[in-house]
């Protein structure tokens, strides 16, 4: 059984109690420099590894804008 859980206003199945971590590696991410929230709540990157995701999260990911 899945869960769906929602990525930048995108739905995607995951296994239950998937790692954030994981995820963000399916996703693509991988190493990339990017900043997560969960349900408006911002995640410290070095939780990642212990985070699991759960049904109807709402995920948002993005990415640093450089400039000045």
């Amino acid at each position: 059984m899945m869960i769906q859980v929602s990525v930048n206003n995108e739905i995607k199945s995951i296994a239950p109690a998937t790692l954030l971590s994981d995820a963000l590696q399916d996703w693509g991410y991988g190493d990339s420099k990017i900043a997560v929230a969960i349900n408006q709540e911002f995640v410290p990157r070095s939780t990642y590894t212990e985070r699991a995701l759960s049904n109807n999260d709402q995920i948002d990911i993005v990415r640093p804008v450089g400039g000045g």
